[in-house]
C-alpha cells in the first residue's frame, strides 16, 4: 500500500515536473522565421496647416489617420518587406509617396534594394542598410503578444525615432528600413513625421527561399542619387517637397 502511494507521488512529481519544462521552453523558445503583419498610420490632417475654412471643411470630409498595411517574410538573414491587404476606404484617399515600397534587405551583408514608388516614378533603390545608433532604454511595451524593449535614435541628421524590440525574434530586422537592434523590430513611431509602424500579428510559419522575391521594377539608383533628384524635382514645393522627400528616404 506504502510502496504504490509512493509510486503514485513519485508518478505526479514527474508529470508535473514535464508539464513544466514544456511550458518554459514554449515561453522561452526564439523565433527565427515567419511573417508579421505592420500597419501604418498616417495623420494626414496635419499636411494641411492653413487656418482658413476651405481647410477646416476639407478635412472635415476625410479621415485623420490614413492606414495601410504591410507584411514582413523574414528567416535569420533575410527580410522582404512588402504591401499586404487592401483598405477599401484608401481609394477615395490619394496615394503618399513611397507608401507602397517593396524592401529586400540582407542582413548578414547590410545590404538592401528597395522599389519606391514617388508620383509618377519608380525608384529601385540599392544601398548599404542604414547605421543607426540606437539607445536602447528600459521602457518596455507589449506589441502583437510579444514583450518589446524601447530604444530611439535620431536618422537623417535630425529626425528622431522611437521602435521597440524583441529579442524573443532573433532576426534584427524591422518594417520599412529600420534595422540594427538585438532582436525584430515591431514598433516604430516618428513623432515628428506623425507616421508609425507597429505589428498587428506575428505568425511562426515556414519561410522558403523562393518568398524573398527581391524587387527589380525602376529606375535603378541609390539613396545618395535619389534624394538629389527628388531635390531638384521638388526644389519648388517647399513645406511640401521636403515632406515628400522625407517620406521616400524613410
Amino acid at each position: 500500500m506504502i510502496h504504490s502511494i509512493r509510486t503514485k507521488v513519485t508518478m505526479l512529481i514527474a508529470i508535473a515536473l514535464i508539464i513544466s519544462i514544456s511550458s518554459f521552453a514554449q515561453n522561452s523558445r526564439f523565433i527565427v522565421e515567419g511573417k508579421i503583419e505592420f500597419e501604418r498610420k498616417l495623420n494626414i490632417h496635419v499636411q494641411f496647416s492653413d487656418d482658413d475654412s476651405w481647410t477646416a471643411d476639407f478635412k472635415r470630409n476625410i479621415p485623420q489617420f490614413k492606414l495601410t498595411y504591410s507584411n514582413l517574410y523574414f528567416n535569420n538573414s533575410k527580410t522582404l518587406y512588402k504591401p499586404g491587404r487592401e483598405i477599401p476606404e484608401n481609394n477615395k484617399l490619394w496615394e503618399q509617396p513611397a507608401e507602397e515600397n517593396i524592401i529586400f534587405t540582407d542582413l548578414d551583408k547590410a545590404w538592401a534594394i528597395s522599389q519606391k514608388r514617388v508620383f509618377e516614378k519608380t525608384f529601385l533603390v540599392e544601398d548599404s542598410t542604414r547605421k543607426i545608433q540606437w539607445k536602447i532604454t528600459d521602457e518596455k511595451k507589449t506589441i502583437a503578444g510579444f514583450e518589446c524593449r524601447r530604444a530611439n535614435a535620431i536618422i537623417m541628421d535630425s529626425i528622431y525615432v522611437v521602435a521597440f524590440y524583441t529579442d524573443q525574434i532573433i532576426t534584427s530586422g524591422g518594417p520599412e528600413s529600420f534595422t540594427g537592434l538585438p532582436g525584430m523590430i515591431l514598433g516604430v513611431a516618428i513623432p515628428h513625421e506623425h507616421i508609425s509602424w507597429f505589428a498587428t500579428k506575428v505568425e511562426v510559419v515556414a519561410i522558403k527561399e523562393t518568398d524573398f522575391k527581391i524587387p527589380a521594377k525602376g529606375s535603378k539608383t541609390n539613396n545618395a542619387a535619389m534624394k538629389t533628384e527628388l531635390k531638384a524635382s521638388l526644389k519648388d514645393w517647399g513645406k511640401y517637397g521636403d515632406r515628400y522627400i522625407k517620406a521616400a528616404l524613410l
